[in-house]
């Protein structure tokens, strides 16, 4: 079958000779999961297509355990948990090769009277491209997840606590055809599953962790980036289950490299033109300028959106190819701003994010960081040079705790994104700091247990 995405027509005609038989119906929630139904396809053509479907509120106000948690004003106890409207987006219509007669749809949610609503993952980000708009603009975005493979399954990792696992390499595979080839059948399942499903496949390549590896997809308009991305994450680990492997994308999984996930991002404007270019510094436009003066002004404000759990900080280590320094350079990857490309192909790449991201939100703050540098037409302090982590320039948020201050506490924030959504995200963040400060680590009984 064809890896396009499918349209309705090409929905109903699957659907009547008996190849689809059911469609994934899914939105995507606060962790960057996606969430739903699977639906008889039938029952999505007569009934959902025209009326939508419902879900529990909850969906958005729960913590990565699915518990279900107070304070959030979307969804509670005392509004009863009820229905959100899960709303298919036509547009993400496309085959699922590595379920038999699957498609899926991604859904926007809300209200019951069809209000969006504004904390939902999707709906931020459309949000700020609905900004860009007003500019006369587009972003275009590409998100480079890596993941580590390991040779257990999900039920036996899980019964070991997630020890003593046997990683897919035993040695650093970084770019080596020889560690690729290792586990190749795995890596041209998920490559030639997600080409099925739509996705435009560039390549893989072995990682520096043991058993790490990265499959790269082309670039595309920030909001089908996203929802690849998702479909992408989810996709690989039911691949991998249905291997009998496991593979993490958790952004620190040991005290190696961890899991990044670099966010690539420039704009175009109406007429196709990429609006990066200039002829200032460096081939640089004066939009460039404020755009990324705006990155640097908004990063640790904003980490939150791009680092949004406790394991997420455990990645920024000096000398690891993860960021500490707010700064931004050319091609220099101890910078936590990259600048690539020349010409139409300049652009940025945000080295914060690990392979834990939610990619709707991360992409909606790097749009929002660049609007603020173009709203107050902040001046671009000069490129910098050498390694970054020797430097004096400012930090990336060491912690969770520090980035959920950050964002509770920062005007452009509320500005870009509303009170309600700071209030949502601050409150998730500190459910997961609360949820952290009570837990009994094996850190803790490895020190204590006799020795104390």
């Amino acid at each position: 079958m064809s890896g396009t995405r499918l349209t309705l027509d090409q929905l109903r005609e699957r659907v009547a000779d008996g190849s689809i038989d059911t469609v994934v119906l899914a939105a995507t929630d606060m962790q960057g999961r996606l969430q739903g139904k699977r639906l008889a396809a039938d029952y999505f053509l007569s009934d959902v297509l025209p009326h939508a479907a419902e879900g529990c509120s909850y969906l958005l106000a729960v913590d990565v355990e699915m518990n279900t948690v107070d304070g959030y004003e979307v969804s509670s106890w005392e509004n009863g948990y009820g229905d959100l409207v899960m709303v298919p987006d036509v547009g993400t219509l496309r085959l699922i090769p590595w379920h038999p007669g699957t498609a899926m749809v991604q859904c926007d949610l809300a209200t019951q009277d069809g209000t969006p609503i504004a904390v939902s993952p999707r709906q931020i980000l459309r949000r700020q491209l609905d900004r860009l708009a007003g500019y006369g603009w587009q972003a275009y975005a590409g998100t480079e997840l890596e993941f580590i493979t390991f040779q257990d399954s999900y039920e036996q990792a899980w019964d070991r606590g997630y020890r003593e696992l046997t990683p897919a390499n035993q040695y650093n595979v970084d770019y080596s055809i020889l560690g690729t080839g290792r586990i190749e059948p795995l890596l041209r399942r998920v490559r030639n599953s997600m080409a099925g499903a739509g996705l435009t496949v560039e390549s893989a390549k072995g990682e520096c962790n043991l058993g790490q590896h990265e499959i790269a997809f082309k670039y595309a308009e920030a909001l089908t980036t996203c929802d690849d991305h998702v479909v992408y994450k989810t996709g690989a680990k039911e691949i991998a289950a249905q291997e009998g492997v496991s593979l993490t994308f958790m952004a620190k999984y040991d005290e190696r490299e961890g899991n990044s996930c670099h966010i690539h991002l420039s704009l175009r404007d109406a007429t196709g033109d990429p609006v990066f270019a200039g002829d200032g510094p460096h081939g640089f436009s004066r939009t460039m300028e404020h755009f990324l003066a705006g990155q640097l002004a908004c990063l640790a404000e904003f980490s939150l959106l791009l680092a949004p759990n406790i394991n997420s900080y455990k990645r920024f280590v000096p000398g690891s190819f993860a960021p500490t320094a707010i700064a931004w350079g050319r091609d220099n990857r101890t910078c936590a701003l990259r600048v690539v490309g020349h010409g139409p192909s300049l652009r940025f790449e945000n080295r914060v994010p690990g392979g834990d991201v939610n990619p709707y939100l991360a992409v909606a703050a790097l749009i929002a960081a660049g609007l603020h540098g173009i709203e107050h037409q902040l001046e671009l302090e000069r490129e910098f040079t050498g390694n970054a982590y020797t430097s004096n320039a400012p930090r990336v948020p060491a912690t969770l705790r520090e980035a959920v201050a950050a964002f509770a506490q920062s005007e452009p924030a509320a500005q870009a994104f509303g009170k309600d959504v700071v209030r949502h995200y601050t409150h998730a963040g500190r459910v997961e700091l609360a949820a952290f400060d009570v837990a009994v680590t094996d850190w803790e009984r490895r020190r204590g247990f006799e020795r104390l």
